[in-house]
């Protein structure tokens, strides 16, 4: 991987938001179109409110989330929620968005629909991910029901996954699907983050899944 150590988080921010729009601009201009896969969590929103300002041809980006809480988007614990909130809003409007919920009670009837919705926006153009201290990414958790089976070479682009430490059950984008992005940026920030992903650089996928992403990735890191 490659570690960027960043004086302070609004450097970070500003610095990171550039790097993210250039991998934007070169998909399009390459492909024409550009998919950009991001997180929830309140860590992005300065990184959001960034990109949303800016033009970019948001008119030919799809948005995707990293992954999903299985709860309604208008939800406060929905990732979609606060990706509209705060990214798709401005210049950003005009993206594309696909959602990982649907209307049913447990993520597994609805995989194939999500599935089917994902998979025409792969491979990536641009992945952003933040990581737990527990090592997780996206919902990979340690210890997750299906993680086996989502860091698997053949594994479907999207996996319902439940795990101890989320309080619902998740879709999640697999790691199969996260490292064939063609840019992968990894944001996290303090000091036990810091600690973790460099212990992750030594540990199997099984007990730290951000390892499955990180030979290709660059991490931007703040105090």
């Amino acid at each position: 991987m490659k570690f960027i150590d960043y004086p302070d988080r609004e450097l970070m921010m500003f610095a990171l938001a550039d790097q993210l729009a250039s991998g934007l601009n070169m998909a399009l201009r390459q492909n024409g179109r550009a998919s950009f896969s991001v997180p929830g969590g309140t860590t992005p929103g300065a990184v959001f409110d960034i990109l949303s300002g800016l033009d970019i041809g948001w008119d030919r980006v799809t948005v995707i989330p990293n992954d999903e809480r299985w709860v309604p988007e208008d939800h406060e614990r929905s990732n979609a929620r606060l990706i509209r909130q705060r990214l798709l809003r401005g210049h950003a409007a005009r993206a594309a968005f696909v959602s990982l919920h649907a209307d049913t009670p447990e993520p597994e009837a609805a995989m194939d629909r999500i599935a089917a919705a994902v998979t025409p926006h792969l491979p990536l153009s641009v992945l952003l991910l933040g990581m737990g201290a527990d090592m997780h990414t996206a919902s990979l958790f340690p210890g997750g029901d299906r993680l086996a089976e989502a860091l698997a070479p053949d594994a479907p682009a999207v996996l319902p996954m439940r795990a101890a430490a989320a309080d619902e059950p998740r879709v999640t984008l697999t790691a199969r699907a996260l490292a064939d992005a063609m840019a992968i940026h990894v944001l996290i920030t303090g000091a036990e983050k810091r600690r973790a992903i460099e212990a992750a650089e030594t540990l199997p996928p099984e007990t730290a899944p951000i390892r499955a992403l990180l030979a290709n990735a660059t991490v931007h890191w703040a105090e």
